[in-house]
């Protein structure tokens, strides 16, 4: 806004004047010349670089399945079908009895064992496509294949490598860098898709899925989990005296939308047969042990026969070369007694 002043002339505008302070900056010390500055940090330390982002679920989600695939060494693999909660939350209630029935049945034999899994066996839902990605970098990466250069390794302040009169790389490597070998590293993923290798699976992971974990390869346990999730002539359901609430609606129609489709033992793809010898052994682990060792048993007692069998014909074979030289020196002798 203008002013006008008496006279008819206008007024001056104001003008708002800004004043700057000039600071000097002080000279660097001693101690800031001969130490060098610690290198620039793009990320934090505990949290390195990844293929996709970190904060997304889909990578939270790899991460946990990688983890369970290697910590695991017996899961399930079920498809299910349109499962409702209720369904699933009586499944898992007949799961959890049978399963503590086995841990009852074993500290009655042993209370001292150590066997008892019912606790740590777990059934869930989980992404198909995100776990068979998973499943690729537990099988087919190996971190401690990946050379480590002087260039991949972390340059920290007190490298000697690092001077002050250039300039300062970051402290840590690029994300495609080797030196990153975790599950999410960009490494991983290209390796992993690189290698052309197959696990075994691959038919297995598709449609809806749902994994049934052990913490061990428990035969008892792993039987009385297939009686209540897939029950079979060799694994039979409980009948309805011993346990009325398995045979409830809710059950019955999750265990029908429920289908078994192979396994994964010790890292190697089973099918449903071969998941039903697993849970066939008779004894659990100390019944297999049994077996190796009567088979171990037999296999040396055979190796035995066999080496002391060539020792026993080549021992006959000469006794029974003697034995016809011996005769045959007498009957010449005889004959010379005769003639002389």
């Amino acid at each position: 806004m203008v002013h006008v002043l008496s006279r008819g002339f206008p007024a001056r505008p104001s003008i708002q004047r800004e004043y700057f302070e000039l600071t000097t900056i002080p000279a660097p010390s001693d101690s800031h010349i001969s130490h060098p500055v610690s290198p620039v940090l793009r990320y934090p330390a505990n949290q390195p670089p990844s293929h996709k982002p970190p904060q997304f679920r889909k990578s939270q989600l790899h991460r946990q399945y990688t983890s369970l695939l290697r910590s695991t060494p017996l899961l399930l693999i079920f498809q299910h079908n349109n499962l409702k909660s209720n369904e699933w939350m009586s499944i898992r209630r007949e799961l959890s009895a049978a399963l503590t029935t086995v841990d009852q049945a074993a500290l009655a034999t042993d209370p001292t064992t150590a066997a008892l899994h019912a606790n740590n066996i777990k059934l869930q839902i989980v992404q198909t496509g995100i776990l068979a990605a998973a499943l690729r970098v537990v099988e087919f990466f190996d971190p401690s294949s990946i050379p480590q250069t002087t260039e991949n390794k972390v340059r920290t302040a007190t490298d000697p490598a690092i001077n002050t009169s250039r300039s300062l790389p970051d402290a840590r490597p690029l994300p495609d860098s080797p030196a990153f070998t975790h599950a999410l590293s960009r490494t991983a993923h290209r390796l992993a898709r690189a290698s052309g290798r197959t696990h075994g699976l691959e038919p297995l992971l598709s449609g809806p899925l749902a994994l049934l974990t052990f913490p061990a390869v428990s035969p008892a346990h792993l039987a009385a989990a297939l009686s209540i999730l897939a029950p079979s002539p060799a694994f039979p359901a409980p009948r309805r005296k011993a346990n009325p609430a398995y045979h409830e609606p809710a059950v019955q129609q999750g265990v029908q939308k429920l289908m078994l489709l192979g396994a994964r033992v010790e890292g190697q793809a089973f099918d449903g047969e071969e998941v039903r010898w697993v849970g066939g052994i008779e004894g659990g682990i100390g019944g297999l042990r049994v077996r190796l060792v009567h088979m171990l048993q037999g296999v040396g007692g055979g190796v035995t026969n066999v080496l002391e069998g060539a020792g026993r014909s080549l021992y006959f074979a000469v006794e029974g070369r003697r034995g016809m030289l011996e005769e045959e020196e007498k009957k010449e002798k005889g004959g010379e007694e005769k003639v002389g």
